[in-house]
């Protein structure tokens, strides 16, 4: 099966069936791990500007991919209207999550709910560059770096611990800046992307490790380390690389070591496929504990198998690291696929058994797989 059926027949199948919502716009995403049972009509603004984005990105690629560019053309505008119509909020950020008509939005709680209303509008700015977006994605992007830089944000659901930096922050600054900067060509934008990977190389960078949550305290959170992160950085970096002149991360082969260590550390020696976390040093996270509940995640969660890391390590590999490509499809197309017409069974165990819980956010994810599916796609095209 190639990439693109995969692609095509099975997730965008199943997602074009499932989660449109035609009546109110958006996706309906808070589905079950085995993708059988709507659980909630919720609508978070985090899921719904990815919606957006991808539609809008499936909409550019119709040709190749051989699919109805108009159809998901209007998908990507009504959900980023339903954003703009129902989650912007008066101060200019987002509501972490409405009802489903959009009547209901509760209050704003994380920036990367933001960032990802950003990235949407940012996506539909290409198909519609005279409807505003352009301009509300690059508001929003710099209303964010703004509240980063000044410590003056909401992370949730993972609130930045007292005493640490998050990786997070900088590369998500990174990956939607660059696709800002793609929409608008705006100075501003590109100057997010700059600051952010100044922000990695200056504080998460030791050689080839990259830290999720540096700090002077040499605990468990100091030491924990984040693969799939990592990987989905490399490629963000990777396609930022013409406006980071002069950056060490502009730099395709010192991208292809930081991905290469994290695979090499994230691999699952027993059963295969990456882990959600893992030491510094490999193998289970250590280190002195306190009672903070990102910790507790960490440690309670860090064996398990996620569709996130997988599908953005697919793409990194293909991309900066081909040699280490193959061991990972197929390890990733004996695990998480669930058959012709069906999506992936996103969270797993170690061993690749379902597991029914909530990662981030209580939702079916829309957006990591057909999004490396949809650039592995892309990368042959060009190759």
């Amino acid at each position: 099966m190639t990439y693109r059926d995969h692609l095509v027949d099975d997730v965008l199948a199943w997602w074009t069936a499932h989660g449109p919502d035609h009546e109110h716009g958006g996706v309906l995403t808070c589905w079950d791990n085995a993708g059988t049972r709507l659980v909630a009509s919720d609508k978070y603004t985090w899921s719904q500007g990815r919606w957006a984005w991808l539609t809008a990105r499936v909409a550019h690629s119709g040709d190749l991919l051989g699919v109805d560019a108009d159809w998901y053309a209007e998908q990507a505008v009504a959900t980023a209207r339903f954003v703009r119509d129902h989650a912007l909020l008066p101060d200019g950020t987002t509501a972490f999550v409405t009802d489903r008509t959009g009547a209901e939005a509760g209050p704003h709680t994380s920036v990367y709910a933001d960032l990802f209303a950003a990235l949407g509008f940012a996506g539909v700015a290409r198909l519609d560059p005279d409807g505003g977006w352009g301009g509300q994605a690059e508001d929003l992007l710099l209303r964010c770096a703004a509240a980063i830089d000044a410590g003056r944000f909401r992370s949730d659901p993972y609130p930045v611990p007292a005493g640490h930096r998050s990786f997070g922050l900088p590369m998500i600054l990174v990956g939607v800046g660059e696709q800002v900067h793609r929409a608008t060509g705006s100075a501003a934008s590109a100057d997010v992307v700059r600051r952010a990977a100044a922000q990695i190389e200056e504080h998460h960078l030791c050689g080839d490790d990259v830290a999720e949550m540096p700090s002077d305290h040499d605990g468990l959170l100091m030491r924990h380390r984040t693969p799939g992160h990592v990987l989905e950085a490399t490629w963000f970096l990777h396609h930022a690389r013409d406006l980071l002149a002069g950056s060490a991360l502009a730099d395709p082969q010192v991208l292809h070591g930081i991905a290469v260590r994290a695979l090499g550390l994230g691999w699952d020696g027993v059963h295969g496929g990456l882990l959600r976390y893992v030491d510094r040093d490999g193998g289970a996270p250590t280190g002195a504990r306190t009672d903070d509940p990102y910790e507790a995640l960490v440690v309670d969660t860090w064996d398990t198998k996620l569709w996130w890391p997988h599908a953005e390590a697919l793409y990194a590999t293909a991309l900066l690291a081909p040699e280490h490509h193959a061991r990972l499809h197929d390890y990733v197309f004996a695990t998480f696929p669930k058959g012709r017409g069906r999506e992936w069974t996103q969270i797993r165990t170690r061993d690749g058994a379902p597991l029914e819980k909530t990662v981030a956010l209580p939702v079916k994810d829309p957006f990591h797989i057909a999004r490396a599916l949809l650039m592995l796609v892309e990368l042959e095209g060009e190759r």
